[in-house]
Order: structure tokens, then C-alpha cells, then sequence
């Protein structure tokens, strides 16, 4: 009899100390932020990034696909020409995430995420595409979106790519 007693007595402090630690005192809801404000890529821009994206690739030879994601990594658009991979849609769209996840570019998380460095572990989570191609779409140092380009020959120029198609809307985010 005596556990549950205790048990009981145990539950009845930690229910006041939440009570108390999670209470605001009548008229405090005044002096907090209730909400934020952010800006997040719209879809007529992601399809102008994606369609630059593209052309820019298709011009150097390479047939890709592309995605742009918004802020929180939620898919825009995706555009494969009708000659890219099979694999091409998902690895754009990995890359994109990973790119806004994480806050950097795919190409520096390869970097940063190589075997023996402390973050190497990122490399086991789902969804994630440590591979360049996958750069942040920016407005005033603050992430609006993200780019992913898969299928060129090389990481190297899917990022160029991705920089294009960023290029391509820079001028409407910079006048916002």
C-alpha cells in the first residue's frame, strides 16, 4: 500500500510543479511574440528557378530533373526532361530537403558529413541526399526555399545548374 501512496503523492507534486511552471499570471499573454512572420518561396517562382534549372543544364548537355521546395521542404514543382533517369525526380527532391534540413548546401554537407567527422551520422537519416546539387534559396541571409538538380555528370554542375535557376529569380527576391 505504501508504493501507490507514494505514487500518488508523486504525482500530485509533479501535476502542481507543472501547474506552476506552465502557468502565465492573468494579463502576461500581452508581453509574448504570439507569432512570426517568414517568408517562404511562392510557386510561380519555384517553377521559373526549375524551368532556368533545366535550361541551363539541357544547354551544357546534361538531362536532369529539378525540385524546389518551399521553406519547411515541402515539394513546389519538379521538372524532368523526358530524357533524365528514372532515379533523377527522387535524388532532386533529396537534395532539396537535405539543403533546407540542414541549413547548408549538399555539396558542404559532403564535406562535413564524411567518415570520421563528427556528423557523419546525418549520412544514415532518411531522406537524405549527401551528393551535390542541393543549395538554399535565400532572401536577405534568411532560407525562403531550396533547389535540388539531379542527373549532369557530376555534382559540380548540378550545382551550377541549381545557380541558374536561383539566378533566374534573384532580382524578385532581392525586391521583396
Amino acid at each position: 500500500m505504501k508504493p501507490i501512496t507514494s505514487f500518488i503523492t508523486s504525482g500530485i507534486v509533479v501535476l502542481g510543479l507543472s501547474t506552476a511552471l506552465f502557468s502565465l499570471p492573468v494579463g502576461a499573454t500581452t508581453d509574448i511574440k504570439a507569432t512570426t512572420k517568414v517568408s517562404s518561396l511562392t510557386l510561380e517562382a519555384a517553377q521559373v528557378a526549375a524551368n532556368a534549372a533545366v535550361k541551363a543544364c539541357q544547354q551544357r548537355g546534361a538531362m536532369v530533373a529539378v525540385t524546389v521546395v518551399d521553406r519547411s521542404g515541402i515539394v513546389l514543382v519538379t521538372l524532368r526532361d523526358s530524357l533524365a533517369g528514372m532515379h533523377t525526380p527522387e535524388t532532386a527532391t533529396r537534395k532539396a530537403w537535405t539543403a533546407v534540413s540542414f541549413k547548408n548546401s549538399t555539396t558542404e554537407l559532403v564535406k562535413v558529413t564524411a567518415y570520421n567527422q563528427a556528423s557523419s551520422g546525418i549520412r544514415e537519416l532518411d531522406h537524405v541526399a549527401m551528393i551535390g546539387g542541393g543549395l538554399l534559396i535565400q532572401e536577405s541571409g534568411s532560407i525562403v526555399g531550396g533547389i535540388g538538380v539531379s542527373g549532369a555528370p557530376g555534382g559540380d554542375m548540378d550545382d551550377e545548374c541549381a545557380k541558374a535557376g536561383i539566378a533566374a529569380i534573384q532580382d524578385a527576391i532581392d525586391l521583396n
